[in-house]
């Protein structure tokens, strides 16, 4: 364990930038457009001669029927999904180079010849691997997604009270940042398992390659894509013409891209719905677990098995540049 754990570490201080700095520069950046976007809409109000505390806000806030504040809260909760998703994403595409380049890299600088040396399994290394993609990665970008969120949450409630509205009335009081973002956390197993496939074969094709990983990764299975297009399989095997994009091509993928496992879902609210239910109804725990009964999240990760013990021992020998 104590050798795993230096193998983990040893993956994360070699890609800090990735997995530590990258989410919390998208969170970052995500943050500073919507400060430049309030001192522009201010700007613009000045220039307008419109004052937006002339409005008074906090009459209408507190006006607002106990209906309304559910949709407040609704579309704060999905304000704050979609910064994890934003974030999330930005970690995902570090994720793909980075398993396209995990066990490309170490061959391409010899350095593979050191660590060999080392008392170190190809199965452990490989398995540090997969794990910094598939949990540590997922697990920073979630807690920079957090952190940025409620960054967001402070810098939205100190608009509101220069324009005189309370935020404790108006947001904390009927978001659920908390329980949001421990959603988000409770994900990380679910999209760890969906992720296989695309991680596996992105390793795969990084040990294989002699050189431009992406290229093997990419052009490969589109080829055969094409191949299946042009003879028409899809129709022989009785299955839809874009199952192979779908199915193949995308989830080989990108399947660790956030969310990439959800089923189609669509949120409608509307005044005889309680949006907050909608929202609880479709990241509820229950919900986000029923995935675990899903043959095609077992089938592919039964795959990305097989291609990640496919890389380990393609590792044991293709040490050559």
């Amino acid at each position: 364990m104590k050798t795993f754990a230096w193998l983990l570490r040893r993956e994360f201080w070699e890609n800090k930038g990735g997995f530590l700095w990258a989410p919390i520069i998208a969170g970052g950046v995500f943050l500073l457009l919507n400060v430049l976007g309030i001192l522009v809409a201010e700007a613009a109000a000045g220039r307008s001669k419109i004052q937006i505390g002339a409005l008074k806000l906090n009459e209408l806030t507190s006006a607002l029927t106990e209906a309304q504040r559910l949709h407040v809260g609704a579309g704060i909760d999905m304000a704050l999904l979609t910064i994890a998703g934003l974030v999330g994403t930005v970690s995902a595409i570090v994720v793909f180079f980075y398993c396209l380049g995990s066990l490309y890299d170490e061959r391409r600088d010899r350095s593979v010849l050191f660590w060999k040396s080392l008392p170190v399994s190809d199965r452990a290394t490989v398995a540090s691997k997969v794990v910094s993609a598939t949990l540590v990665a997922p697990a920073i970008a979630s807690v920079a997604a957090a952190l940025t969120g409620f960054l967001f949450l402070l810098l939205i409630s100190a608009y509101l009270l220069f324009h005189g509205v309370s935020p404790m009335s108006l947001i904390w009081s009927n978001a659920h940042p908390f329980a949001t973002f421990a959603k988000i956390l409770l994900m990380i197993p679910i999209s760890a398992l969906w992720a296989l496939p695309s991680v596996g074969w992105l390793m795969l094709c990084s040990v294989w390659a002699r050189s431009k990983p992406f290229l093997w990764a990419i052009l490969t299975p589109a080829g055969i894509g094409v191949m299946v297009w042009w003879f028409d399989l899809m129709k022989s095997l009785s299955l839809p013409s874009t199952w192979y994009w779908t199915e193949v091509f995308v989830r080989g993928l990108f399947s660790g891209f956030p969310g990439s496992w959800a089923t189609p879902m669509q949120l409608q609210f509307d005044d005889s719905q309680d949006p907050m239910a909608v929202l609880d109804q479709a990241f509820s725990l229950a919900a986000l677990y029923a995935n675990l009964g899903r043959i095609e999240l077992w089938v592919g990760a039964a795959i990305g098995v097989a291609l990640l013990f496919a890389a380990t021992h393609l590792r044991r020998w293709r040490d050559e540049g």
